[in-house]
């Protein structure tokens, strides 16, 4: 098991604001991505940050997009459509949407839309 699946989301999060606030996006629109790919509401989210659940967990409890699937490319050199495990595999479709947020893609393109 890999160690970020013990992880909670919580701790990786602010990274995350970070990311966006420094490209000039916002925690909103973070949000926004998030919500998005798990299909949680702004409740559900908060609920999970605040509980610090695992990645394991909130993926687990996430009802997932539909068009999930859609969100490809290389996060890392390591192309998210070819990651084998699923828990994995979510992790990185979100690092891969964060980062299509934070270098500038126009939201309607981040959600696939």
């Amino acid at each position: 098991m890999h160690r970020i699946f013990g992880t909670a989301v919580a701790s990786v999060y602010p990274h995350y604001v970070a990311k966006v606030e420094r490209k000039g996006r916002t925690k909103d629109e973070l949000d926004e991505v998030i919500r998005w790919l798990t299909g949680f509401d702004d409740s559900e989210l908060a609920h999970h940050l605040a509980s610090e659940t695992t990645f394991a967990d909130f993926f687990d409890a996430a009802p997932m997009n539909e068009h999930a699937a859609l969100v490809t490319g290389s996060v890392c050199g390591v192309r998210v459509e070819e990651v084998e495990d699923p828990l994995m595999q979510n992790i990185r479709r979100l690092d891969k949407l964060v980062d299509e947020l934070a270098k500038g893609r126009p939201m309607v393109k981040v959600l696939r839309a």
